[in-house]
């Protein structure tokens, strides 16, 4: 047995060591705490403002669809905004590939004036949707280059123009549209092609999102999907209560999320910043209060899936009866306003 030489004076002084041990402990308790454990740190500080890639190191953005017209944008939002108590940090917006007129014009005049205190994320879509059959692009011809002069040059050129970042999302759920599209190879080529070609134009200001379904029933065709993490900032995913859309049971917010979260971190990236791109509910006209306990949970669950920074809520109906998953009464809308309230949505986004 090794025996150690006394300290001078030890035995005559114990409660030094009490002392010493209690100060130790709690130093490490505050090295190794929890982050719940402690006050979220103010929105303002340093460490909390957005990196260049617009993450919130410190929380998550609410974002939503708003239904609107092309020429209405502002209105309606500013009118949800009211409504919801609060500004949207992300305002999200759909676009196709047509030449003429406000739908394939990227960055409207109502979404820059919308987009100076406001995050965008624009969903471009390789369609045309008043077009032709023969109008309608490919992802074949898109990643050959086809159309780089007389579309994807031209929006390059607006989004550079606008200067401030943008998300920018490439045939958002992209699984629903193979085989009839095209390959997911061809998918994948396309994008890439998109996104080098704004490379090379100098563009620097876009966010790239990849956003799926999120379906696990699509599971094998995500990473046949997937461009790469040398192109993709962040993933996206769209998960729903429909209900009675679907015929299917009253799901929670959680059991919306969980599923698609998991895979997507065990199959795609375990890093890459989530986002719930589109989440709603229906309504259940037995259960009033249905729809405000549903959004309540929103907050808490948010927390606790790993690297979600950004959560849209899709303010609008789906096709077919029982399909309207907008916010449907005054309940609804208070539990939304009280889930927000939450200092976890209340981030402050760049200016610049």
């Amino acid at each position: 047995m090794t025996r150690t030489a006394a300290v001078p004076g030890h035995h005559r002084r114990p409660w030094l060591a009490v002392v010493s041990a209690v100060l130790l402990c709690g130093v490490l308790a505050l090295t190794f705490a929890s982050p719940r454990d402690s006050a979220p740190p103010s929105p303002d500080s340093p460490r909390c403002r957005a990196t260049e890639l617009l993450v919130p190191p410190c929380g998550a953005w609410f974002g939503a669809y708003v239904r609107h017209e092309k020429t209405d944008l502002e209105e309606k939002v500013l009118a949800y905004e009211k409504r919801l108590g609060r500004r949207l940090d992300i305002v999200y917006a759909y676009h196709d590939m047509s030449t003429d007129g406000l739908e394939g014009r990227l960055l409207t005049e109502q979404e820059q004036r919308v987009g100076r205190d406001r995050l965008l994320l624009l969903s471009w879509e390789s369609k045309w949707w008043n077009g032709r059959p023969e109008q309608q692009p490919t992802w074949r011809q898109i990643a050959a280059g086809r159309l780089d002069r007389s579309v994807v040059d031209v929006q390059a050129r607006r989004i550079k123009a606008y200067g401030k970042k943008v998300f920018l999302s490439f045939d958002l759920e992209m699984d629903t549209r193979t085989p009839a599209a095209g390959t997911p190879e061809e998918y994948v080529a396309a994008y890439r092609h998109i996104h080098d070609r704004f490379r090379e134009l100098g563009v620097r200001n876009v966010v790239w999102t990849w956003v799926v379904t999120g379906w696990t029933g699509h599971a094998a065709l995500f990473p046949r999907l997937y461009p790469g993490d040398a192109y993709v900032d962040w993933i996206g995913y769209n998960q729903y209560n429909y209900f009675r859309c679907h015929r299917s049971s009253w799901k929670s917010f959680e059991e919306t999320q969980t599923a698609s979260h998991r895979w997507i971190r065990e199959h795609i990236s375990r890093d890459k910043p989530l986002m719930l791109s589109e989440f709603g509910t229906a309504d259940d006209p037995a259960r009033p209060g249905a729809q405000a306990e549903w959004y309540a949970e929103v907050p808490g669950v948010v927390k606790e899936l790993d690297g979600v920074r950004a959560a849209l809520q899709w303010n609008h109906r789906d096709p077919g009866p029982g399909c309207d998953l907008s916010l449907a009464r005054e309940s609804s809308w208070q539990g939304l306003r009280h889930a927000l309230s939450d200092p976890y949505f209340g981030q402050r986004v760049p200016r610049g």
